[in-house]
């Protein structure tokens, strides 16, 4: 069986939310209710994946580390690394290669979020290509803003382009990825591209050369957003918030998946959170609990 290791990429600068990013990495900046790194971390949850490397810069790991600590409280484990300047998002298969030597990967944007009911599903899909790579491909109305895939009319990838300036025939590619053990030897080659960045839409070309891309659409039931600007932070809360006010379910919440994945049991759950400062978050995860005991 393929072991796979799960990448979550949080470096960057985080010049488009300045100055809320003068202070923290933006990937820790609140999405409604929680840390925007816990989107990402449950959507791989979800999949089942429990083997974390978190990338960021070196003035933000005590963070990412104050906030998800070792991962061993949710019966999985999280390792920090350092990025040291940003270098485009494909560099961090030679920052992890060593811990990603021999192992499939699974890489996860920061900033990307999903939600649906088909989302477990959607992981499921991209864990089931033991060889190649596997992308998403997803409807929007300018694909000019993201790195697009166009498709021949028998479903298949036939071009990639990053940001381009004409993409009506482009379906946008979300920050969810998923490579087979040669990725670290493709990343390897890459030459910095002119924004001087190593471009994750290059290693996706050199699958698609060697006929090995693969490309799973998103239907209408799963959404996606980012958190890169203002705007974004702000429309993402506010679905979040309505969604959560509306169902009494909390979104993206990692205790709540690791125990109803098995992770970790019931009672371990509620000794983890002895020490959670009492809030509604604390409350909630203590009803689960309850729904589950029930």
């Amino acid at each position: 069986m393929t072991e796979w290791k799960a990448v979550i990429m949080a470096g960057g600068s985080g010049s488009r939310l300045d100055p809320l990013t003068r202070a923290i990495n933006k990937h820790l900046l609140p999405v409604y209710d929680k840390p925007m790194i816990y989107f990402p971390l449950t959507t791989l949850m979800l999949g089942g994946l429990r083997d974390f490397i978190v990338v960021t810069a070196p003035k933000h790991v005590e963070q990412f580390r104050a906030v998800l600590g070792d991962g061993s409280h949710l019966g999985i484990s999280i390792e920090i690394k350092e990025q040291q300047r940003p270098g485009g998002i494909a560099e961090c298969f030679r920052i992890c290669r060593a811990e990603l030597e021999g192992r499939n990967t699974a890489l996860a944007l920061g900033d990307n979020i999903f939600y649906g009911a088909g989302l477990t599903t959607l992981v499921q899909r991209g864990l089931a290509h033991e060889t190649g790579a596997t992308i998403y491909g997803y409807e929007v109305t300018d694909p000019s803003a993201f790195g697009v895939v166009v498709l021949d009319r028998a479903g298949r990838p036939v071009s990639l382009e990053e940001k381009p300036k004409d993409a009506r025939n482009g379906l946008a590619v979300p920050g969810l990825y998923f490579y087979d053990r040669h990725v670290c030897d493709i990343a390897a080659t890459l030459r910095p591209s002119q924004r001087n960045e190593l471009e994750i839409t290059d290693i996706n070309k050199a699958y698609l050369e060697k006929g090995q891309l693969n490309v799973e659409p998103i239907g209408r039931g799963i959404a996606w957003l980012d958190g890169g600007t203002p705007d974004d932070l702000f429309e993402a809360g506010q679905l979040v918030r309505v969604l959560e006010q509306r169902t009494g379910m909390r979104i993206a919440c990692p205790e709540e998946i690791a125990v109803r994945k098995g992770f970790i049991d019931v009672d371990f759950l509620l000794r983890s959170i002895e020490d959670y400062p009492e809030s509604g978050y604390k409350r909630y995860l203590r009803d689960v609990v309850a729904g589950i005991e029930a």
